[in-house]
């Protein structure tokens, strides 16, 4: 479920603000600092116009200049500390910025670590990409800077209403009437600018999605000739943000001067009705002078409120986009007791980690996709003994991974049992299973960085000797004497300097290093050339020895040497047994077997 469609029908939520307070409480005392010399530089504001009365009552009415030096060392020092306390609070607003952005971008990125690959499946890199780095970052500036800023706004305004009843309370009461409309129009218009900035982010996700599409696959949009197709839909994405930013920026381009219009209104009446009390001495200059001050005053603090209000309205789609990632259920998580002997994946505590000798047993296994209706499995049982050799073949799209990834414990049964070593795997820790594992892809992904340090992935504490042995095991080493800088080359963006069966064999390095009990080849050799696939050949007779394995071919001569091979059609298991023995049986894998092409079987 994608977080903008949710609430679409609700305003302002101070619940969902609530969410942020336990990334907020570690800068509280900066928070209260702020808030302190916010106050201070309020009551600066505030006393400035009394400044004024006074002069006028004491050096301009009277035409007298007795007194104005120390009049004017006092405004002067009351300007010196105004400056160093704005100075003071910037600061502070500038770290609280920094540092929120920081611990939810921190936050976001950790959680990413732990969400399971049925939430990569089903969300797009730039939706995830658009919470983790802009939504954070506007959250961020609008705690740091806007909220303070709305909490200095509104301690001037109460001081200024307090001073204005203190001076002369019925010429208070005019520009207090503004509060109630001020309330009104933001009532009004609240829903529908959070309405619109929901639907802004919504697009600006997309947007941020077709970037990372264009880019990553321009070479594919190049030999297709789509660059006229992708042109227009990303048109459309871009003209869809444009009438949707537009109408949110109408809609608070009325919001806004229509506080200000009832504010200048209020000031309005105020000196009408001042300039009678002046003409009747019932008002002297100062006090005049004073209160047309604090009404024009007030104008920019209440029209400020106003539209930083607007702001967190906005922004409220933000929140709620960066914390339905942080509130996203994982779907297999460790129990409180497994976490508590055997650690977390950043806290393992590998001293009570057991050792896996490799034997995994399907024990009534039924199990279907949490966003399926039908079970893929049912009943299922199969024991695999340590060290057996098991290949899974079928037609591309026969839900081939759907077993490797029980066993892996990718995914969980729907109902049902995976033991390893004769104990659930539910009673021990992910991190314990899949570090345990070696798996290599279709498409390998290697990091950017050198050869050496994309094997040491595998096992970050080996020394250099051993990952030049890993690759010599596995021939990745007859690619390191072609690089310029053998194992310190730098494979580029995901191994982009690199052909895919160099990326192949180092990624077979990368996974044997660690010594895995369990090895999982996920077509590992179907889209490389063929002197490349007779190494891996090679490497694989060799790394699978006494190793419980996983082979999920598509090519029927890699896995004819088995000890156990499962046929999957339709999701579902339809035979089992070695290869000789399902010959044997005539049935699907004998079509698929004898349909192959020469060379192939």
């Amino acid at each position: 479920m994608k977080d903008e469609e949710i609430r679409t029908g609700q305003r302002f939520d101070l619940g969902i603000w609530k969410k942020l307070l336990p990334f907020m409480k570690p800068f509280r005392g900066r928070f209260i600092w702020v808030c302190a010399v916010m106050i201070l530089v309020a009551l600066l504001d505030i006393a400035m116009p009394l400044f004024q009365s006074y002069a006028v009552n004491n050096f301009i009415v009277p035409r007298s200049t007795k007194g104005l030096g120390g009049f004017s060392l006092a405004y002067t020092l009351m300007f010196v500390a105004q400056a160093l306390m704005v100075v003071a609070f910037s600061r502070a607003c500038i770290a609280i910025e920094m540092y929120l952005s920081r611990d939810l971008k921190r936050a976001a990125f950790i959680h990413l670590q732990k969400l399971p690959l049925s939430y990569y499946n089903t969300t797009s890199v730039g939706y995830i990409i658009a919470r983790v780095m802009s939504d954070t970052t506007r959250i961020a500036t609008l705690i740091g800077w806007s909220l303070l800023d709305i909490f200095w706004s509104a301690v001037y305004v109460l001081g200024v209403f307090i001073a204005m009843l203190i001076l002369n309370w019925r010429l208070a009461l005019l520009v207090m009437a503004v509060v109630p409309v001020a309330a009104l129009l933001t009532a009004f218009f609240q829903g529908r600018i959070l309405t619109v900035n929901r639907r802004v982010r919504s697009i600006n996700s997309k947007m941020t999605g077709a970037y990372n599409e264009g880019i990553t696959g321009a070479k594919t949009s190049k030999t297709l000739v789509i660059e006229d197709l992708n042109c227009r839909e990303f048109s459309g994405i871009i003209n869809s943000l444009y009438k949707n930013t537009l109408r949110a920026t109408r809609l608070n381009a009325v919001f806004v001067p229509l506080v200000t219009f009832f504010g200048s209104l209020a000031a309005a009446m105020v000196l009408q009705r001042g300039g009678y009390l002046v003409m009747d001495s019932a008002l002297d200059y100062g006090l005049l002078s004073a209160f047309v001050a604090y009404a024009l005053g007030i104008l920019e603090p209440i029209q400020q409120m106003a539209s930083i209000f607007a702001e967190f309205i906005a922004t409220q789609v933000n929140i709620e986009r960066v914390m339905g990632l942080l509130e996203q259920k994982c779907d297999i998580e460790d129990t409180p007791e497994v976490i508590e002997k055997y650690g977390d994946s950043f806290n393992p505590k590998r001293e009570n980690w057991e050792k896996i000798r490799g034997e995994i047993e399907f024990r009534d296994v039924s199990f279907k996709y949490p966003d399926g209706d039908e079970y893929v499995l049912e009943n299922f049982n199969l024991k695999i003994p340590a060290g057996t050799n098991v290949a899974i073949v079928g037609e591309t799209g026969a839900g081939k991974s759907t077993l490797v990834n029980l066993a892996c414990r990718f995914f969980e049964p729907t109902r049902g049992q995976v033991l390893i070593d004769g104990v659930d795997y539910r009673e021990r820790s992910q991190l314990w299973l899949h570090s345990h594992l070696g798996y290599v892809l279709q498409t390998p992904h290697l990091f950017s960085g050198t050869v050496r340090e994309n094997i040491r992935y595998g096992r970050l504490d080996a020394t250099d000797e051993e990952i030049e042995a890993a690759a010599k095991l596995v021939s990745a080493d007859t690619v390191v004497k072609k690089l310029e800088k053998g194992y310190d080359t730098d494979v580029g963006e995901d191994g982009s300097l690199l052909s895919t069966g160099e990326k192949q064999l180092i990624s077979f390095a990368r996974a044997v290093i660690a010594d895995p009990p369990i090895f999982v080849l996920d077509e590992a050799t179907s889209s490389i050339d063929t002197e490349t696939e007779r190494l891996i050949q090679n490497a694989i007779s060799h790394i699978l020895v006494g190793r419980t394995s996983f082979l999920i071919a598509h090519r029927l001569s890699t896995i004819k040497r088995a000890d156990l091979i499962l046929v999957v059609r339709g999701g579902k298991i339809v035979e089992r047994g070695t290869h000789e023995q399902l010959l044997e049986m005539k049935g699907y894998y004998h079509s698929l077997y004898t349909a192959a092409k020469p060379g192939s079987a």
